[in-house]
């Protein structure tokens, strides 16, 4: 696998120069364009066809859902991954119908989002000359695998993949962090993954990949925490 190109675009200068700093750090990406709204983001993906571009949900101008829509709209292939600053905005960009996209929240640890990306890069054709993508997980982590967790592990999962540690998923919950470890045992062996980064980056996977959903009663529950 080459070099991935990738557009970063946010409001924030601070979040902006964390994500290239992170990137840089890492051979396997290179940073083409940087962009502080989403007119300049939907330019660049026009003239640029990155792999991946990383994108603030609430751009100015052209927020995440118009985003998408345009981007659909003109087959521009480029991965969307969008930053969500909260549930209610992750929630509601991971409900589009378009697929192409991937939602994180903001506070996502690096490694996650750095596994999360050479995942999307390694599974989904993202080339402007084909729109075929290939699922991103097959085998023991695939839709079977994930139909045997329980609403539970399902809300641990989700959990996790924000970037929370047993202790903060214990107080969220309002359980014991022995709890969260066992539930956690009980998941690495039904998805045969073997650590926090695999099992976090499996539970952002792209949209119309396998992923793993939060129950209607469990986000009930995250609602009222």
């Amino acid at each position: 696998m080459g070099r991935l190109s990738i557009v970063i675009a946010d409001r924030h200068p601070v979040v902006l120069l964390g994500l290239r700093n992170l990137l840089e750090a890492h051979s396997d990406f290179k940073i083409v364009a940087s962009c502080s709204d989403g007119t300049s983001c939907i330019e660049a993906l026009r003239n640029l066809r990155p792999n991946i571009a990383i994108v603030d949900a609430a751009l100015a101008g052209l927020p995440g859902l118009d985003l998408l829509s345009v981007a659909n709209s003109e087959k521009i292939h480029t991965r969307l991954v969008f930053f969500a600053a909260s549930e209610q905005e992750r929630e509601l960009l991971g409900s589009s119908a378009i697929n192409g996209h991937s939602v994180l929240l903001k506070e996502v640890m690096p490694d996650v989002l750095l596994q999360a990306l050479r995942q999307i890069a390694e599974h989904c054709e993202v080339s402007p000359r084909s729109s075929k993508k290939a699922p991103l997980l097959q085998g023991p982590g695939s839709e079977d695998a994930l139909t045997m967790l329980t609403d539970r592990e399902r809300q641990i999962i989700r959990l996790v993949s924000e970037g929370l540690s047993n202790k903060a998923i214990g107080r969220r919950l309002n359980i014991s962090d022995g709890t969260i470890k066992v539930h956690l045992h009980h998941v690495f062996q039904k998805l045969q993954v073997s650590n926090r980064t695999a099992l976090a980056a499996l539970a952002i996977a792209p949209a119309g990949t396998a992923k793993v959903p939060a129950s209607k009663k469990g986000r009930r529950r995250l609602r009222r925490s």
